[in-house]
């Protein structure tokens, strides 16, 4: 019998109802493997941060039954370095093995209960100096979508929860059904929890040429080896014009940006196929399988080894 895993998802008075939305619309779309419920600390309604309240269906006790506990962020107006007894009572329930995401901040719920003690975390980059000020012993990366950290997940603000929730299906059950449900939600596939979460110029100014189509022409050409100038060449501008208008846009370098294409089409088909590793790197445009080891360990800490192992154990 194929295993559900329970997501509780816990609304504090003044939640974002965006952001509170957003496990139920990504794990729901993951083909039955999650079963997603919302709680209050008291089963009550509470006030949201826009002009009306919800209503849920369950209390506090049903965090105790869950395998992820998700809490979704609040206005900043209500953050606090610490928790209401009734939040710290909710919070209580947890199951010790339980794994516990936030989003935006939903970091400072986590923080003020302990449960960042001895990590590093993430929230919304705008509230990192208040972050500091509150938690000044934890530890925090402004600049990233979200921080997987064992069993706690932080993440920034807004559709940064889409990102970590897709990387809770890519890591529960691979990036078949990541990526499908990306499509089922009309959302990108893949943006790695260490892509910068501020960028400057996102779209282009008018009239400006935008390195996207090259994006597109590079996901394709991944197997060769694309240099700065091949980039610039395809995009019709000086390599100076390119890579200030791509980091403008993504947010990181076009080598930064090409290695994280590289490794994660590499870990799709370590999970997705039984190819040797030295295939697997020609595959993806890494020179060698020494250069795609040191890469993927970089990139989350491990051998290609022991990700397909991890992987064909967990499915």
């Amino acid at each position: 019998m194929r295993h559900v895993e329970r997501v509780v998802v816990l609304a504090l008075d003044g939640v974002y109802p965006f952001e509170l939305g957003i496990p139920s619309r990504i794990l729901g779309a993951a083909d039955g493997r999650y079963e997603v419920l919302t709680c209050t600390v008291d089963g009550r309604p509470v006030r949201t941060n826009a002009d009306f309240s919800i209503t849920v269906e369950h209390g506090p006790e049903v965090l105790a039954t869950a395998g992820t506990v998700i809490v979704a962020p609040v206005s900043p107006s209500l953050v606090t370095a610490e928790l209401p007894d009734e939040v710290a009572a909710a919070l209580a329930l947890i199951r010790p093995e339980a794994r516990i995401v936030s989003i935006c901040t939903g970091a400072f719920v986590l923080a003020a209960a302990g449960l960042l003690d001895g990590r590093t975390a993430a929230t919304h980059w705008h509230l990192a100096d208040t972050f500091r000020r509150m938690f000044p012993h934890l530890a925090l990366d402004p600049d990233v979508l979200f921080v997987d950290d064992d069993r706690i997940l932080t993440s920034a603000g807004a559709a940064s929860g889409v990102d970590v929730c897709l990387h809770l299906v890519r890591k529960d059950h691979g990036s078949e059904l990541a990526n499908t449900v990306a499509r089922r939600c009309v959302v990108p596939p893949f943006r790695d929890g260490g892509q910068a979460q501020y960028i400057e110029q996102p779209v282009p100014e008018a009239g400006a040429a935008s390195t996207s189509a090259t994006r597109a022409w590079a996901l394709e050409h991944l197997d060769e080896p694309l240099t700065l100038a091949d980039l610039a060449a395809h995009a019709r501008m000086s390599l100076r014009t390119f890579a200030r208008r791509f980091h403008d846009e993504v947010g990181l370098s076009p080598g930064r940006w090409l290695i994280q294409q590289r490794v994660a089409r590499a870990r799709h088909l370590l999970e997705a196929s039984d190819l040797p590793v030295d295939q697997i790197a020609a595959h993806v445009g890494f020179a060698t399988g020494a250069s795609l080891r040191q890469h993927l360990h970089a990139a989350i800490g491990v051998s290609p080894q022991a990700y397909r192992r991890t992987f064909q154990a967990a499915h």
